[in-house]
């Protein structure tokens, strides 16, 4: 009852015969502050408001991480900045030092980029490595191995090392010599992995949109672009569009650089950008080409679909993702994902832990469709 109380807030209490405590009354009150009302309005019966005053809105952020885990706190502060109209507030750095960072804070910072003032910006940054950080952390070494890997089994060789034998398919090609009388297979032949290539072995270009529905996916696609650039055996490339196109690649050194040389929002002109790709593109059959947008076309669509189809004659292997995202379904434009699957793009949305091995997929030139079946879910 105590949990439906706080729940269902004061109007409940006579329902629930519930009398809160003093320490469940402060809880209440951050919830109140927040909850009670709707967007914009103080509301009647609320404990606290958040208003406009950075000194309160910077108490009440102090409060909710006392009281709940950090998955719900960063759930609150994403609330509060779409329900009450806080997002000026988050450009003053003493409130930016309160906040808990997540992807969602980090893409918030980045569409407040351009008017944010100078004196916020270093503290920003400093929000926004936090996050960075922690993603790497969590994906980084992923994404190197997975690659390396699949870089690394590119090739196969009928005499290998025994360090490079491939025993699944070495298993799979000599079962009919298996003995009974041993209990093992016999091999006749070895399957093996080709020795490792230091040269740079495969081209990957990333087309990021930054339309602003897309700010989840420019925040992991960066991050991603960063770690792949700093792998000597692949050739990256990251680029950003909106109506224009900006080549980012020389900023991967450096995730948050990459960041805060995006800037959310605006129109969307794919077109465009693949046209850029395709001059950054000169072999193909060794290149990834990965689009990440929703495909709201604001250009020449039929320019775009003859573009697409272009580079996947030439060779070079394109997927869409529609989103890179921990969040759920995105939206999108049915009709252009209906037109790219056509002409042979898988089209698809994908997770930020499923990426590397999609990445490691496409490398390998596996078949992409059926990476998706077996891995993603409908």
């Amino acid at each position: 009852m105590r949990r439906w109380r706080l729940v269902l807030g004061s109007e409940a209490e006579p329902e629930t015969g519930m009398t809160l405590s003093a320490a469940d009354r402060s809880v209440d009150a951050a919830l109140a502050a927040l909850y009670d009302a709707e967007a914009g309005e103080s509301g009647p019966g609320r404990s606290a408001g958040l208003g406009s005053s950075a000194p309160r809105v910077a108490r009440w952020l102090g409060d909710i991480r006392s009281y709940f885990p950090s998955t719900v706190v960063q759930v609150m502060q994403r609330d509060a900045v779409e329900r009450l109209g806080i997002t000026r507030l988050l450009m003053e750095p003493e409130l930016l030092g309160a906040v808990e960072p997540d992807v969602h804070l980090v893409s918030t910072l980045l569409a407040l980029n351009e008017v944010m003032p100078e004196e916020t910006k270093q503290t920003a940054r400093e929000v926004v490595g936090r996050v960075v950080a922690e993603l790497e952390q969590r994906l980084a070494q992923r994404t190197r191995a997975a690659v390396t890997g699949a870089l690394d089994r590119a090739g196969r060789t009928g005499r290998p090392r025994h360090s490079d034998i491939d025993w699944d398919r070495t298993i799979r090609a000599n079962l009919k010599h298996f003995s009974p009388a041993l209990g093992t297979i016999v091999p006749d032949r070895l399957v093996g992995y080709a020795r490792r290539n230091h040269s740079v072995q495969r081209d990957v270009v990333l087309a990021i949109d930054q339309s602003g529905s897309m700010a989840e996916s420019v925040v992991y696609a960066s991050l991603f672009g960063a770690v792949l650039g700093s792998m000597r055996a692949l050739r990256t490339s990251l680029v950003v569009f909106d109506t224009a196109v900006v080549d980012l690649t020389d900023q991967l050194d450096d995730p948050v650089d990459v960041l805060f040389g995006t800037q959310l929002g605006g129109g969307t002109d794919i077109n465009r950008a693949l046209a850029y790709c395709e001059g950054l593109i000169t072999r193909p059959a060794e290149t990834v080409l990965v689009l990440i947008s929703d495909l709201y076309e604001g250009g020449v669509r039929e320019e775009m679909l003859r573009r697409a189809r272009s580079l996947v004659e030439s060779g070079v292997q394109v997927i869409a993702l529609l989103a890179l995202a921990d969040s759920g379904a995105p939206s999108y434009d049915a009709d252009n994902a209906a037109a790219l699957t056509n002409l042979g793009i898988p089209t698809f949305a994908c997770t930020p832990d499923l990426f590397p091995d999609l990445l490691a997929a496409a490398i390998r030139h596996e078949d992409i469709p059926t990476w998706t079946a077996t891995n993603l879910s409908s």
